[in-house]
């Protein structure tokens, strides 16, 4: 529907009822936006507005509303989007900027929970995130068709191979015809003329000789159509024969496929719906858990500041800060940071490992669950394709059917029009035989060697004709032969390149996340780490009962000591602000890849509160560059420290 290139320099916003949002109305201009403000001031309410309004779902309605509306307005365009809640449900009507939200919901609307930057902490595999908004299915099914094109292509060149061996037997046959025709001419005219010779010596009555030679004339057109008719016999039955042998063929080819006989499709896509949606209720358990774990862990390894602050406080007015000094200070025990009572920092740990293993677990069910939707989709997939060639088979033995019925119809009335003119011939022979005289037997015995000739005559031209059109036929197959080539090469490419197509991506994905993330380690400045890079590789993994070999991006983190050596190091090694800096690259790397700078002209940012203030302002000029509009929610002290030329918005 819309593009970068529809979006003017700016455009307003309306919310109503949206996240904490009462009411705003607030322009937009390109280029930075900074959403200024402390915690709870509904900056990420109007990000989530922003989102809504370019057509995604990730929203939540104000707690006491029940209806609420977001309208963005681009010069003398306007798109709104209403939502009513019902019986704990909320509808919307109307649609978004965008025609496609949920890619712009991976790679361009980078909220806290945003799942391209969670990807990596969370274990997802990363190539599968990358490759998710390609239309794997549509890819599959276009490479099928186009392999029935070139097995078509690939069927009629062989074809005309074929028919091109055999023209040589035709050009003799054709050169034979010729000759015979010629010969059995000039037979004809010695023919003609011995009768010539004997007319004039013969001295029957002109009446008889008129008599007999129309009956002559009447026989020689009755064996020419006998001769029409065996031949049209011939070419039916000819016919025939060629449609049995491709009944058969496409009986044996029918038994042998896939069918849905008993509603697999139909139940696989429901079992497939399942599957998918346990997918998902894993994968917000997953999110859930690693939200819980990375946040005990945080706590566990040193308090918030802000965190701190409070506990502060409500220390000095009960134990002068002795719980946060043991919270701060005490290895061997802290105190709760949600009941505030004082625990052993084993048991919190304890805690922590439990939850690291269900969440474990989780992640191997859910990749167990992904194993199990490849089946599905395969399986829907190899059922569709053999409905699809049934669907053609049984049309097809219809059309057999019909054609056999017709040329059956048709040798019945060949061989009772055959019956009649030899019945016809017979009498009219014995009628000839009745009529002549001695006198008159030379002559008449010439008149049927005349015949018999000129008959033989048509047959060889009919023979001659029929000979010289299959010629000039394979001579026109011949001619197409290059278009088909060409259509054949064209094709080739065409598979080539959607095979190609994923491999691609996944390559480009990855010099894209290493080349970004190079830069963005130099300009941020973190000297511990030395590089972090993706490496594709392949893996043996299980769908189903299937081993099946797929492709994965691996993670790579190459830390740097104090005395200069690198140490490969992992994820989990990495601070919190090192790993919000790698999600969103990864994220800047989708983007980039799937060219959203062209169809999704705004990129959001949120939550980067973990990362300190002067690297934020780094890395909002550096994704400055990739997006038209880039709306970020900061901090007061974060907001303050940006130095590119920005639009600061403090009242939502």
């Amino acid at each position: 529907m819309n593009s970068a290139k529809t979006l003017s320099e700016s455009f307003r916003l309306e919310a109503e009822k949206i996240g904490g949002i009462d009411q705003t109305s607030v322009k937009i201009s390109d280029g930075v936006t900074v959403l200024k403000g402390e915690n709870a001031t509904n900056r990420t309410s109007f990000l989530q507005a922003v989102m809504t309004a370019m057509g995604s779902d990730r929203f939540s309605l104000k707690g006491d509303a029940d209806h609420g509306r977001v309208q963005l307005t681009v010069g003398d365009t306007v798109v709104e989007r209403e939502f009513n809640r019902r019986n704990g449900v909320i509808e919307s009507t109307g649609e978004g900027f965008l025609d496609d939200p949920e890619i712009a919901d991976l790679f361009a609307f980078l909220l806290e929970d945003n799942e391209a930057r969670r990807a990596v902490t969370q274990g997802e595999n990363l190539r599968d995130l990358i490759i998710r908004p390609i239309d794997t299915e549509e890819i599959n099914a276009k490479i099928e068709q186009l392999q029935d094109d070139k097995q078509e292509i690939d069927e009629q060149l062989e074809f005309i191979d074929e028919r091109e061996r055999k023209l040589v037997n035709l050009e003799q046959r054709k050169n034979r015809l010729e000759a015979e025709i010629e010969e059995q001419t000039e037979q004809l005219e010695d023919l003609q003329a011995e009768i010539q010779n004997a007319d004039t010596d013969l001295k029957t009555g002109r009446e008889e000789k008129a008599e007999v030679e129309e009956k002559m004339e009447k026989l020689k057109e009755l064996r020419s159509q006998l001769d029409n008719i065996r031949f049209q016999i011939e070419t039916a039955e000819e016919t025939v024969e060629s449609l049995r042998n491709e009944r058969e063929e496409k009986m044996e080819a029918r038994d042998n496929l896939l069918v849905d006989s008993d509603g697999d499709i139909a139940a696989l896509r429901n079992e497939l719906d399942g599957l998918r949606e346990e997918k998902r209720q894993i994968n917000n358990q997953v999110s859930e858990l690693q939200k819980v774990i990375q946040f005990n862990q945080d706590m566990l390894d040193g308090t918030d500041s802000q965190i701190a602050e409070v506990l502060r406080e409500d220390d000095k007015e009960e134990t002068d800060s002795e719980l946060t000094d043991q919270l701060l200070e005490n290895d061997e025990s802290v105190v709760c940071w949600t009941c505030g009572s004082q625990v052993p920092r084993d048991d919190i740990e304890s805690t922590l490992e439990r939850l690291q293993g269900f969440r474990q677990n989780k992640l191997s069910a859910r990749k167990s669950l992904q194993g199990n939707i490849e089946e599905k989709k395969e399986r829907i997939s190899e059922l569709e394709r053999s409905q699809r060639k049934l669907e053609a088979i049984n049309k097809r033995l219809s059309e057999i059917e019909d054609d056999l019925d017709q040329k059956q119809s048709e040798i019945e009335d060949f061989e009772e029009s055959k019956t009649e003119i030899k019945e016809e011939i017979e009498a009219l022979d014995k009628t000839i035989e009745q009529t002549q005289t001695s006198s008159y037997s030379k002559i008449l015995d010439l008149h049927k060697q005349v015949t018999t000739v000129e008959l033989e005559i048509e047959q060889k031209e009919d023979e001659l004709a029929s000979v010289e059109r299959e010629i000039a036929d394979i001579e026109e197959l011949i001619a197409d032969r290059d278009e088909y080539e060409e259509q054949r090469e064209q094709i080739t490419s065409q598979l080539e390149e959607l095979r190609n197509r994923i491999n691609r991506i996944e390559e480009t994905a990855v010099e894209e996340f290493n080349a970004h993330m190079e830069d963005v380690l130099g300009i941020l400045e973190y000297n511990n780490i030395a590089r972090i890079w993706i490496e594709r590789v392949e893996r043996e993994a299980r769908q189903g009962r299937r081993k099946v070999t797929e492709n994965h991006f691996e993670l790579h983190v190459v830390r740097e000591s104090n005395s200069g050596q690198t140490y490969e190091g992992t994820v989990e090694t990495l601070s919190e602000s090192e790993r919000e800096v790698l999600g969103l690259v990864f994220a800047l790397a989708g983007y980039l890849v799937h060219d959203l700078y062209e169809s999704v002209p705004v990129m959001v940012l949120d939550s980067l509160e973990a990362i300190d203030s002067d690297r934020i302002a780094r890395l909002i000029e550096y994704f400055a560059d990739y997006s038209r509009f880039l709306i970020v929610a900061l901090l007061p002290e974060d907001a303050d420290v940006i130095n590119i030329e920005h639009s600061t918005i403090t009242q939502i």
